[in-house]
């Protein structure tokens, strides 16, 4: 045995005799300058050797020491109480080895998952992107970002880290995510952490756990239909096993979701497949979160049939209808109808926050643009009632547009006026009716608004006499 292959093997049993006591481990995502939900119950967890005892310290509670023994598959987990929003702090993870926790903030904590309208940052020139990473220094905002990465079953870990809030940092993260993280934090005075999780290009179905497919098989067969490409795996699943599973149970106050270009293939399931993937994420956490969408904005590019991008805003609509404690952003108004990512990033993270400074933080603001709610028949007009009304509906910017009706062979442009908080359609085939929509194209660009200034939702009925 040459003296180099006595070295390599004298130092490799040096590391594995290191390694056989240096064993406590913990997630990515329990990393220096990270956020943990204020006022609730998180979960701390981690592996070390069976049988090893593992002892916690946090130094908002100093007094008290958790202590447990690892079962046979080496996993730990902590129960612990948070106090209300503040730090920094300490966390001291002790086995073998010991783990030292710094600069931990108690605050509000939210992830973001989706494509790339959701991952787009500011150096991927958002509008006054480059002004606003001049303004970033906010060191009680804190980023996660997860690292792409697809794998066929589920993952214990995620790769990133926790990083302050800088104007370098901020260039790099998602633009969408921190607007909305900064007008919370710029409200509520509080740390804020954001966690993003997403992949441009991807379909919903890859964030979805592999049961909601084996459960429902119109689901399985709507994802078969997704054609596979370059850029993003379009498998079920494969996201989510690796992007959204090792992230449970870190606790969150919410998810924000923009996500359903990738959909428009498949788009008359959207509906569906965006109730299971919610309505599992929750299952997955243990409670009901709230979950905000970004509908897709109008774009010309989203097929010849020139409706399936208005389809899967539609199903987002009518999903945020079905699903409790759900909303969702409109943004028709500030889209591009030439480019898939629209460069306005800003207002997009402010309207996501007004539903989240409404319905979760008390906030008494308006948070939503008018939605459709019924319709009636009077005489030769058709009365249309939306939610989120008050004060007067708008036509900005002249005559009230992209209102149609269905005489049960074609749709067909139909005047429409404002009346207070109502839009009337007037038609003299009123008792032949067999459908009403708005805004129903894939590069729509309609002007209804209320006092507010936020957009109406585009929105289908069908009528079956």
């Amino acid at each position: 045995m040459n003296r180099r292959v006595r070295y390599f093997l004298f130092g490799t049993l040096i590391i594995f005799a290191g390694c056989a006591k240096a064993n406590v481990i913990v997630p990515a995502i329990f990393s220096d300058h990270m956020v943990l939900q204020q006022n609730t119950s998180i979960t701390i967890w981690g592996w070390a050797k069976a049988l090893e005892e593992v002892k916690i310290t946090v130094s908002w509670d100093a007094a008290k020491e958790y202590k447990t023994v690892t079962d046979v598959s080496s996993s730990w987990s902590f129960t612990i109480e948070t106090p209300k929003a503040g730090g920094p702090y300490q966390i001291t993870i002790q086995g073998y080895n010991t783990i030292v926790i710094d600069d931990v903030l108690i605050g509000e904590v939210w992830l973001g998952s989706g494509q790339s309208n959701m991952e787009w940052t500011p150096a991927m020139k958002i509008e006054g992107g480059e002004e606003e990473k001049a303004k970033a220094n906010s060191p009680e905002i804190r980023f996660f970002t997860v690292l792409p990465w697809a794998e066929s079953t589920p993952q214990k870990h995620v790769a990133g880290k926790w990083v302050v809030c800088t104007p370098e940092s901020m260039y790099h993260f998602s633009a969408l995510m921190y607007f909305f993280g900064r007008e919370l934090h710029s409200k509520l005075t509080v740390p804020v952490g954001l966690i993003c999780s997403a992949w441009g290009g991807s379909p919903a179905e890859a964030w979805m756990p592999e049961f909601d497919f084996e459960r429902d098989n119109t689901l399985k067969q709507s994802a078969n239909t997704l054609t596979p490409v370059r850029w993003s795996p379009v498998e079920p699943a494969r996201l989510y096993n690796t992007m959204i599973y090792p992230l449970i149970p870190y606790t969150i106050k919410g998810a924000l979701w923009y996500q359903g270009e990738a959909n428009t293939g498949n788009a008359v399931h959207y509906q569906r497949t965006l109730t299971a993937l919610i309505t599992s994420w929750r299952a997955s956490w243990g409670y009901e979160f709230p979950f905000y969408m970004v509908q897709i904005a109008p774009w010309s590019g989203y097929g010849p049939d020139n409706v399936s991008g208005a389809v899967v805003r539609d199903q987002q609509r009518k999903t945020m209808e079905s699903v409790s404690n759900t909303g969702l952003v409109v943004v028709s108004d500030i889209g591009n109808l030439e480019d898939i990512h629209p460069r306005n990033k800003v207002d997009v993270g402010k309207r996501l926050a007004a539903w989240a400074l409404h319905h979760d933080y008390g906030f008494n603001i308006v948070y939503s643009g008018p939605l459709y709610q019924y319709y009636e028949i009077k005489k030769d007009k058709v009365i249309l009632y939306f939610k989120h009304s008050e004060g007067g509906l708008v036509a900005r910017g002249g005559e009230l547009k992209e209102f149609e009706i269905y005489d049960g062979n074609k749709w067909l442009p139909v005047p429409a006026k404002i009346k207070g908080t109502t839009v009337e359609l007037a038609t003299k085939s009123a008792g032949m009716l067999k459908g009403i929509r708005f805004g129903y194209k894939n590069n729509s660009n309609p002007n209804l608004f209320n006092k507010a200034q936020l957009p109406a939702s585009c929105f289908e009925v069908l009528i079956d006499k």
